[in-house]
């Protein structure tokens, strides 16, 4: 196992490098540019836009462009001012107080060595937008995530056990129901029939429509415990369709299973329908599962972008999407990294969970 999880470390590292430069050719490509919407207005001249892409050097080479993403540009010159000269400095020669920092304000590491750079629309770095987001996300996606696999596999187990019967059926039809229904149409539909019409005149709402917590709060938001009301619309959205696919999937691998010699066994030897249902065939139908279980709990990471900007919930997706928007490459491209990484550790986290799940799976 320790071999084969190596080896496939070792094999994502041309991946992710592809990933990257298909990504941000793409978009390189996308119309439209952050110069124009940052210095959108009748007052602003052409050499102020000038000078403004030749600061955040959008105006150079596309290839000179990714290695610098890349790479970083502490080891080339840059022309910062758009006066057409080359003024960054090379590795250390800024250093004017000699404690080994280059100041120039322009140098950045690049992404191989975990600079993302500055945002185009915020005087912030990107880490520090991300992480202070994390949070939030990896809140709302758990709980979802949890809530999709404990009520999902537990549902897909007795409809397959009692097939053909009413719970069956409901089950089924529930299953397809919230496989189709839009996300955004999900929550806009629960905003308004838990905003509007069941309590109208309550206050406040037991079901807060939207944020993680109160605005007012001085100091951050409460526990979680103080704040449920505030994740029940939100979760409720994201685990719908994880129940239904993980019940689906579920039925189906174990109606499966159900049909083996080994189960016909145990129930000859007279082991209870609880017991060999749940103790000998679910294992052996979970592993169907494990393989988007691994790109689910990773895919946590990248946000639930419909969810929060309907929700206004202060997540990645929401940054992410307003990032799109507003053409904010720097923002852009470390959520593609996050995604790239998060879907390739997912895949290799699948592989893993086979082997935990079955003991007869070996990666040679």
């Amino acid at each position: 196992m320790v071999k084969y999880t190596l080896r496939r470390l070792l094999q994502a590292i041309p991946t992710f490098f592809g990933i990257t430069l298909l990504t941000y050719m793409l978009m390189l490509a996308a119309p439209g540019d952050p110069v124009s919407l940052l210095t959108f207005g009748p007052s602003t001249t052409q050499a102020q836009r000038d000078a403004l892409a030749a600061k955040l050097g959008v105006n150079d080479p596309a290839v000179i462009q990714y290695l610098r993403w890349l790479t970083g540009d502490d080891w080339m010159r840059r022309d910062t001012d758009g006066d057409g000269l080359s003024d960054q400095c090379i590795i250390l020669a800024c250093d004017a107080d000699g404690d080994g920092v280059n100041e120039q304000p322009g140098d950045r590491r690049g992404i191989i060595r975990g600079d993302f750079g500055r945002s185009f629309t915020k005087p912030r770095n990107v880490v520090d937008m991300i992480l202070e987001r994390v949070p939030a996300t990896f809140e709302l996606g758990f709980i979802s995530l949890a809530v999709g696999v404990l009520v999902g596999v537990p549902i897909g187990i007795l409809a397959a056990v009692r097939r053909g019967s009413w719970f069956d059926s409901v089950t089924r039809i529930g299953a397809v129901v919230f496989s189709s229904i839009p996300i955004f149409w999900l929550g806009l539909i629960l905003i308004l029939l838990f905003g509007r019409v069941l309590f109208p005149d309550v206050s406040p709402n037991p079901f807060m429509m939207g944020g993680q917590c109160p605005p007012v709060l001085v100091g951050g938001c409460p526990p979680i415990q103080g704040r449920l009301v505030y994740l029940v619309l939100p979760v409720f959205v994201l685990a719908s369709q994880g129940v239904a696919v993980f019940s689906r999937y579920m039925r189906a691998s174990m109606l499966d299973v159900m049909q083996q010699d080994y189960m016909r066994t145990a129930y000859s030897k007279g082991l209870s329908g609880r017991t060999t249902w749940f103790k000998h065939g679910a294992r052996n139908a979970l592993i169907p599962i494990a393989t988007f279980l691994g790109p689910s709990i990773t895919g946590v990471l990248g946000g639930a972008v419909l969810t929060e900007t309907i929700f206004s919930w202060p997540g990645l997706g929401r940054l992410g999407f307003e990032s799109v928007v507003q053409q904010d490459f720097p923002v852009v491209m470390a959520f593609v990294i996050i995604g790239s990484l998060a879907t390739i550790l997912g895949y290799l986290l699948s592989d893993i969970l086979y082997a935990l799940i079955d003991p007869r799976i070996r990666f040679n």
